[in-house]
């Protein structure tokens, strides 16, 4: 009786492994997305201050231009800082 026990006992391991690694997955998702949001956060907020002198109902064509050099300054840094850290760990990896 205790054989049958044992047996069933490993099998709910094998599958809780299994169940664990899924939730680590979808965690790192998770935290890849809410990283994602908070980055976009960041450069909204650092965007607007710089840019926007006077809320209103639309943008000026100056203000429309410093968003976009803004944004595109932020996505660029991102970009190039996100490559450095890829070869970095390429090279420690090696």
């Amino acid at each position: 009786m205790m054989e049958k026990f044992n047996s069933s006992m490993d099998f709910g391991s094998a599958s809780g492994v299994s169940d664990q690694t899924e939730l680590s997955r979808m965690i790192a998702v998770e935290q890849q997305k809410a990283q994602f949001q908070l980055k976009v956060h960041n450069f909204t907020d650092v965007c607007w201050e710089k840019c926007v002198d006077k809320p209103g109902s639309r943008l000026d064509s100056r203000t429309e231009a410093c968003l976009v050099s803004c944004v595109d300054r932020f996505v660029d840094t991102t970009l190039a800082i996100t490559n450095r850290f890829a070869q970095m760990v390429q090279k420690g990896g090696h």
